[in-house]
């Protein structure tokens, strides 16, 4: 095993797959929860994109995405307002349900 190889790996984050469990996953969220918003955050050292929904309570979840163009292509087919976490910073009842939930694990 190479330390620094350049090869790209293959997270699956570009397969039909993926993309479908995603989807369903987001669906289902937006379907039980009243509100829900999506977040786009950049991408990190270790992650690709990022998508978040967060609902009117605060609950939210994450899931990765390959680029902005499909997180916003999901938020259409979820028909749910989408904004880019740089530019509104998250919804400060998400950090509430956070610290509410931390305190209770």
């Amino acid at each position: 095993m190479r330390l620094f190889s350049r090869r790209k790996r293959n997270d699956g984050l570009g397969t039909k797959e993926a993309r479908a469990r995603t989807l369903a996953h987001f669906r289902e969220f937006t379907a039980t929860r009243v509100g829900v918003e999506a977040y786009i955050e950049p991408p990190t050292a270790h992650d690709p994109h990022t998508m978040v929904l967060v609902a009117r309570t605060g609950e939210w979840t994450r899931r990765r995405v390959p680029d902005v163009r499909e997180a916003r292509a999901l938020a259409g087919e979820l028909q749910i307002p989408i904004y880019d976490v740089h530019l509104t910073g998250y919804p400060a009842s998400m950090r509430r349900w956070s610290a509410a939930n931390r305190r209770r694990a």
